[in-house]
C-alpha cells in the first residue's frame, strides 16, 4: 500500500511541478505501533509545501532543507540526502518487521540511480581501507551485521564518510 500511494505521490508532484523529471529517493520506516509505514523521502529540487500537500493526500507532510545541503555541487547535496536517509535503511536491517522478503529498503526515481562503484579485497577491513582512499579519509561510522543480536542474514556492514 505505502509503495503504490508513493508512487501516485510522485506521479502527481510530477505533474504538478511542470511534468519535468527530478531525482527523489524514500526510505520506507515501520511506525511505533509494529503496524503502520510512514515514509521519509528527499527530493532534489525545492517544492513549495502547499504543492507538497496537495500531492500527498494520506495525511501529515514535512519538509526541511537539510544541513549543509545548499553548500557544493549536486554530488554533495546526493551525499547530504544519501547520508540523512541511510538512518532508516539501517534500522530497517535490524528490523524484520520493516523488510517484507522481496522488497528493497528504499527507492529512487527512474533515470536517477547512482552508479555503482565495485571495490574488492580479501576482507571486510581491506574493503574499508579502500572506501577511504577513494572518499579521500577515514569513515565518520561503520555498523557491523556481527554486533547485532540475532543478526541471521549474510555477514553486512554498512559505511558512512564525512561530517556532511
Amino acid at each position: 500500500m505505502l509503495r503504490s500511494d508513493l508512487a501516485r505521490f510522485v506521479r502527481r508532484l510530477r505533474a504538478a511541478l511542470g511534468d519535468e523529471a527530478f531525482p527523489y529517493v524514500w526510505v520506507p520506516e515501520l511506525h511505533k505501533d509494529g503496524r503502520r509505514f510512514h515514509a521519509h523521502c528527499a527530493v532534489g529540487r525545492y517544492v513549495p509545501k502547499p504543492l507538497l500537500n496537495a500531492s500527498w493526500p494520506h495525511g501529515f507532510t514535512h519538509i526541511k532543507r537539510l544541513d549543509g545541503y545548499a553548500e557544493g555541487d549536486q554530488w554533495w547535496r546526493a551525499r547530504v540526502a544519501a547520508r540523512y536517509l541511510s538512518k532508516y535503511v539501517t534500522k530497517s536491517f535490524t528490523d524484520a518487521r520493516a523488510r517484507p522478503k522481496g522488497l528493497h529498503r528504499f527507492d529512487v526515481a527512474q533515470g536517477f540511480t547512482p552508479r555503482p562503484m565495485v571495490l574488492a579485497a580479501n576482507s571486510r577491513d581491506a574493503v574499508i581501507a579502500l572506501g577511504a582512499v577513494v572518499m579521500g579519509g577515514e569513515p565518520s561510522s561503520v555498523w557491523l551485521s556481527d554486533g547485532q543480536p540475532g543478526w541471521q542474514g549474510a555477514p553486512s556492514f554498512s559505511v558512512r564518510w564525512g561530517a556532511l
